[in-house]
């Protein structure tokens, strides 16, 4: 489980983007490319607006030894808050909205201000709407789905029966015991493994991956698409490090259409 993991309870909608999206029925907005709409738009789904979710947030620090290697919860704790309010506000934009789902999430980071603890996080997607039968590719808690995929990868998802439930994320903030002087001068000039560097992130990449899984089981999803890692140190130095997992939580809900592999001859060759 991630350290006090925060209340999944749905976020009350900012009143400046409350404002914004009153005019959604307007004209709407996205990021997506142009193969990204005319393929979602092809599945059947329609782009309303850009939804969004911003969290500015001061990281403390956490005081240990220079010779233990631990996690640090209070750190990962601070850093998973953070992308969670983003998230989650990015999530109350979409259901205001009234939309199926969320599609091309990114959820970012840079250093705020002058201060090297003082870190923002904003999540931006394209909320789209399934024009047939608006609502039927919500999730089963009723919330909209959230996916970091691709319009052509969630066109390929749904022809294969799977359909997006959330974007599911774990990390890990750790610290990794400083060398010894005598196993220092023992590596001089020698190729050699590090054990302590070793293990300290096998530790690190194991619990941000089993919190990641744990948000997926507990959205009723089947498995996880689209992994990735990121590794961070922020303002801590070296031997301390965060280890991120995120990916996109899928469901069945068909058996689909087996894909058959096209081939296509290019002209400029």
């Amino acid at each position: 489980m991630q350290p006090n993991q925060p209340s999944q309870q749905p976020q009350q909608l900012d009143q400046v983007a409350g404002e914004r999206l009153s005019h959604a029925n307007r004209i709407f907005t996205s990021d997506l490319s142009v193969n990204e709409f005319a393929l979602l738009h092809g599945a059947g789904f329609e782009p309303i607006d850009l939804v969004m979710g911003v969290s500015v947030y001061h990281v403390g620090f956490q005081f240990t030894g220079i010779r233990q290697q631990q996690e640090l919860p209070v750190l990962t704790e601070a850093t998973y808050r953070a992308r969670w309010n983003a998230m989650s506000r990015m999530q109350a934009e979409a259901d205001a909205l009234k939309a199926d789902g969320v599609v091309g999430v990114r959820l970012e980071w840079r250093q705020h201000g002058e201060s090297l603890e003082h870190l923002e996080f904003i999540a931006v997607g394209t909320a789209v709407r399934y024009a047939k039968s608006p609502g039927s590719y919500r999730r089963p808690n009723g919330q909209a789905f959230t996916s970091h995929l691709s319009g052509q990868d969630m066109v390929t998802l749904m022809r294969t029966g799977y359909a997006p439930v959330a974007f599911v994320m774990g990390n890990c903030v750790f610290h990794v015991a400083v060398q010894g002087f005598r196993q220092m001068l023992s590596q001089m000039g020698r190729n050699m493994e590090m054990p302590q560097w070793t293990q300290g992130n096998y530790q690190a990449r194991e619990l941000a991956m089993s919190r990641m899984q744990a948000e997926a089981e507990r959205d009723g999803a089947t498995g996880v698409t689209g992994v990735s890692f990121d590794i961070s140190n922020y303002a801590w130095g070296y031997h301390t490090v965060e280890f991120y997992a995120s990916g996109t939580a899928i469901r069945r809900i068909n058996e689909g259409d087996p894909i058959t592999p096209q081939f296509t001859l290019g002209m400029n060759s």
